[in-house]
């Protein structure tokens, strides 16, 4: 077995012990086929007003950029489907990414010690862990990966595991075993389009982000439009239907990280809970939660347009 091999199966390995549920590797190059669709992407003003998009763009579509020497991109997936939902069917829904704790702490300590286990056994290298804290196309490596494939709703979708799954990468400077892509499986399924209440999904694989429920109730900060209006079947924090609808998400499998477990408090709140919600009790509820990022303010400006 040559080093690249030997090197491959022990990141593998490690990144399995530790809790991700998927590693796939890619080589670290430019993304030719990425630039013109990207920079498309920018001047239709896909992204709304997610003004950071538009920034380190050339590191956005080269990793070695971030990263000196890099030739590899380990991605690698994190599980956070549950079955567990809002007791109360009229309640101001929120995404199920976003019931437990923040998933970025979670996650970047599991790297941290991903990349500690790996230094013990391959020696010193130089690398740089990720999870949605840089300009990186994180679909696409996990797609280069051979992770799964980007549906028509451009989520990476999996045979095995579906699509309830957050993605990282470390960039590191060691030359390893490249996986293969996989066949796209969606066929002439159109079921995400369908169900998509503001068509965001203007053409199959092509999202317009200006349109979508996961942008107006995180990161739109002005006023939602009200053309949207009857428009967000209820989510106040995120947007699960292109998901929720996909037919692979039949194999998805409960996560078993207790840090995503919901709070029972978010569970039981009923819908006149909601509309009252307090700034004390938001932040209870939603201590190291990824729902502090909408602030409380946020918060009660999507619960309104939900209620007007």
């Amino acid at each position: 077995m040559d080093l690249k091999n030997k090197q491959t199966l022990i990141i593998k390995s490690e990144a399995k012990k530790i809790g991700f549920d998927s590693c796939g590797i890619a080589k670290a190059v430019f993304l030719e086929n990425q630039a013109k669709n990207y920079e498309e992407w920018l001047k239709n003003n896909r992204h709304g007003k997610m003004n950071y998009m538009e920034k380190n763009i050339d590191k956005r579509l080269d990793p070695r950029k971030l990263v000196d020497g890099a030739k590899s991109i380990i991605s690698l997936t994190y599980n956070y489907y549950t079955d567990k939902e809002q007791k109360d069917k009229s309640a101001p829904k929120i995404s199920k990414y976003a019931y437990g704790e923040d998933y970025h702490l979670i996650i970047k300590n599991k790297l941290k010690n991903l990349i500690f286990s790996l230094k013990e056994k391959l020696g010193d290298f130089n690398g740089r862990y990720f999870v949605d804290s840089a300009p990186i196309m994180e679909k696409e490596w996990a797609l280069r990966g051979g992770l799964g494939w980007i549906g028509k709703n451009t989520n990476i979708i999996s045979k095995s595991k579906g699509s309830y799954f957050f993605i990282a990468e470390i960039i590191v400077d060691l030359d390893l075993e490249y996986d293969q892509t996989v066949t796209d499986h969606c066929g002439n399924c159109t079921a995400c389009i369908d169900a998509c209440p503001t068509d965001a999904i203007i053409e199959p694989y092509k999202l317009d982000g200006s349109k979508c429920i996961s942008y107006f109730t995180i990161e739109l900060k002005d006023s939602i439009p009200n053309e949207f209006k009857n428009k967000m079947e209820n989510w106040m924090f995120g947007c699960d239907i292109c998901q929720d609808v996909c037919p692979w998400n039949r194999f998805s499998k409960q996560h078993n990280e207790p840090l995503f477990n919901p709070k029972p408090e978010l569970l039981n709140m009923s819908s006149n809970d909601w509309v009252e919600l307090t700034e004390e009790t938001f932040k209870k509820v939603f201590k190291n939660s990824p729902v502090k990022r909408t602030k409380f303010s946020g918060l009660k400006r999507n619960i309104s347009f939900l209620k007007e």
